[in-house]
């Protein structure tokens, strides 16, 4: 069941996913409230899974992570086993930055950062040395367009 979330914790939420190094009376500030409300609330939305890990964003390509390829994943085997495998195999990896189950005819889509394409080969090489997967395809993104990890907060039920 969601979380109830007012006006008030909608713009502590804004606030903070903007840039959660704020002081409490900076965000007590912005929202027009006082600091022990903004404390309280803040502590709610954390309690009930509402705000999750904080962390800091960086840029991959200062530190010389320039390529970005999106992973398509077609799979002939759907047993529990191979499942278990292929997800402790994602999750090994930290090229993974994502990644999604979907409907359709892909049966799965990773999103993987790495230095460059012989990186993603040794990427590529070690996932299948690992499972067994029918089809994959890579496609290399040429420009990063728009990435946000902020939700739509204003259009928030």
């Amino acid at each position: 069941m969601p979380v109830q979330i007012d006006a008030l914790d909608r713009k502590i939420l804004a606030a903070l996913q903007e840039d959660a190094s704020r002081s409490l009376d900076e965000i007590a500030r912005i929202v027009g409230s006082s600091k022990t409300p903004v404390w309280s609330r803040i502590r709610k939305l954390r309690e009930a899974g509402v705000i999750g890990q904080q962390t800091v964003l960086l840029d991959a390509e200062a530190l010389g992570f320039e390529a970005c390829f999106f992973v398509l994943i077609r799979t002939s085997e759907h047993e529990a086993a191979w499942q278990d495998r292929f997800l402790a195999a994602l999750r090994s990896r930290p090229e993974v930055q994502e990644a999604h189950r979907l409907a359709g005819d892909i049966d799965y889509i990773l999103k993987v950062r790495v230095r460059n394409a012989r990186a993603y080969d040794e990427f590529y090489q070690a996932l299948i040395s690992e499972v067994r997967i029918y089809n994959v395809t890579a496609l290399l993104s040429m420009e990063e367009i728009k990435s946000s990890p902020m939700l739509p907060l204003q259009h928030a039920p």
